[in-house]
């Protein structure tokens, strides 16, 4: 989405410059259009077999390189936490992009929280990896490191298919790590998503989502 809104406007700089090139000669430049704010909500429903389904939820804005976020029942139930981040990014047919962030969380665990975000894509292929701290000033002890990861692939514009992995205390058992696969539908800024973690098992979760972009 950010690409294709640099793409419009930098066309549509270009065209206008060609258009009025005699009148502006020798005139200064306005100033740049300040980068416009982009906003992601996402809700989670967790199915474990060995316990209650419960809800989560994710709302993310961006404007520029400016990252913040919001989640609820995500590190942990009963929980919410904030983040403020900055992306870095390189690359254009393989692009990278890296957002160190810092946060807390409240609720049934509190303290602060460092974390990093990394996207990779090249083609139809992607990955996405997630890592965060969680410092529980209440119990010391129970202080973790919380992973989501995400391999995808695109056989249309439309559809992913993937496998993931998660390092939580929500659920999972007595596995360190949580994996299976995904699917996720997209249209119009909509995205619907299945994840079958640890299938067939004991520990098995199910988590569908729906995510909406804006």
């Amino acid at each position: 989405m950010r690409g294709a809104a640099m793409a419009g406007a930098l066309a549509m700089t270009v065209t206008t410059a060609l258009a009025q090139e005699g009148a502006a000669a020798g005139r200064r430049a306005g100033p740049p259009a300040a980068p416009e704010w982009e906003f992601a909500a996402t809700g989670y429903w967790n199915a474990p077999r060995a316990g209650d389904g419960y809800a989560s939820g994710l709302f993310a804005a961006d404007r520029g390189a400016l990252h913040l976020e919001a989640r609820i029942n995500y590190e942990a139930l009963h929980t919410q936490s904030a983040f403020v981040g900055w992306t870095f990014s390189w690359g254009e047919a393989v692009k990278l992009e890296a957002t160190p962030i810092v946060g807390g969380v409240t609720g049934d665990v509190r303290g602060p929280i460092g974390g990093l975000e990394l996207a990779l894509s090249a083609g139809r292929f992607d990955a996405y990896l997630e890592g965060e701290r969680v410092h529980d000033r209440s119990d010391a002890a129970a202080s973790y490191t919380y992973v989501w990861s995400e391999l995808g692939w695109r056989p249309a514009e439309w559809l992913r298919l993937g496998a993931a992995a998660q390092r939580t205390r929500i659920w999972g058992g007595d596995r360190e790590l949580q994996r299976g696969p995904f699917v996720q539908l997209t249209r119009a800024g909509i995205t619907v998503s299945g994840y079958w973690f640890n299938p067939g098992s004991s520990a098995q979760v199910a988590i569908v989502t729906l995510g909406v972009t804006f």
